[in-house]
């Protein structure tokens, strides 16, 4: 994959090529930014510019490097990321990958670390980091990526070059979504919105039957006072809940100002959104956002869900 292909960072990708092209490659680099934004498909297409043999300054997606890169089978690319169960990157996995990048590449033009959610390092493990990063190999390219980049010692971040990825708004992630995906209008319009300008968590929801699960939602828990939370046991299930439902009010509320009826997140249900105008008032509202927003709070808390969604419900009954 060619630097072109990565939509709607093309700051960052032209900062990104500028240091290729002047062979100015830094030892360090932090992408930094939220969940989703397509950090690591960055990175890791950076990784294969750095070595890749056919192209000057990007990535020919093609040539053996990149399709060693792309299959995680290149001698001289290594990866630190969090394993599935555990949210820490532990000091013996950086002094591995700092006894392989002592050595000289075996066939790439730069050893090259990604270390995925870098935030997630040990305190020994980031002061080990560090000391290879205060004079890292000029074989070597060190490339962070980081979702909270404020819990990152800021002794490692300040060893780096820092690449600030930022989400799209709404209607360019949209025509991006329409002109370069394929996705119908409606689809795209709602993932827009709903993704907040985070492209690659629009992209990982595209294939996703989320139109068809957000109505049955609003349907279930917005509209139907006999709705039940029993069903809903994991949190990430009531996180999507939570959001599809801050989504339906927030709708509502802009109805109420008279909001063009195009900046409406559930366009596809305009017409009913039209008809609640007058079912709840400004405070009502007021109060659902805003036990809506604490319960995203508390989620992270590990409150007990169905008692989380049970008084949201409530908040929304009491209308």
């Amino acid at each position: 994959m060619p630097f072109a292909d990565i939509k709607g960072h093309d700051l960052q990708i032209g900062m990104l090529q500028s240091d290729l092209r002047s062979q100015a490659l830094a030892g360090a680099y932090l992408f930094s930014g939220q969940e989703g934004l397509g950090k690591f498909l960055a990175a890791t297409t950076f990784a294969k510019a750095i070595n890749c043999l056919d192209s000057e300054g990007d990535a020919c997606g093609v040539c053996v490097s990149c399709r060693k890169i792309d299959k995680r089978e290149h001698p001289d690319v290594h990866l630190l990321e969090p394993q599935e169960g555990s949210d820490a990157l532990k000091v013996e996995d950086v002094r591995q990958l700092q006894r392989k990048v002592s050595l000289r590449p075996y066939e790439a033009r730069k050893n090259v670390v990604l270390i995925r959610e870098a935030h997630c390092l040990t305190a020994e493990a980031a002061n080990a980091l560090l000391k290879t990063l205060e004079e890292p190999p000029e074989h070597a390219v060190f490339i962070l990526t980081s979702s909270k980049q404020a819990l990152l010692f800021k002794t490692v971040i300040s060893r780096c070059r820092i690449i600030r990825f930022a989400p799209l708004a709404r209607q360019a992630l949209e025509e991006i979504m329409e002109n370069d995906f394929g996705i119908e209008q409606p689809r795209a319009h709602f993932l827009g919105y709903f993704s907040e300008g985070r492209i690659g968590y629009a992209l990982a929801l595209r294939e996703s039957d989320l139109l068809r699960e957000k109505n049955r939602i609003i349907d279930e828990f917005a509209l139907s006072p006999a709705g039940s939370a029993d069903t809903v046991k994991e949190k990430e299930d009531l996180r999507v809940i939570l959001n599809v439902l801050a989504t339906w009010f927030r709708d509502i509320y802009m109805v109420k100002t008279g909001l063009p009826h195009s900046e409406l997140i559930n366009l596809d249900r305009r017409d009913e959104l039209i008809g609640f105008i007058n079912r709840y008032a400004w405070t009502a509202l007021d109060s659902i956002m805003n036990t809506i927003s604490e319960s995203l709070f508390y989620l992270e808390r590990n409150v007990n869900t169905k008692l989380l969604l049970l008084n949201v419900r409530a908040q929304i009954c009491q209308r």
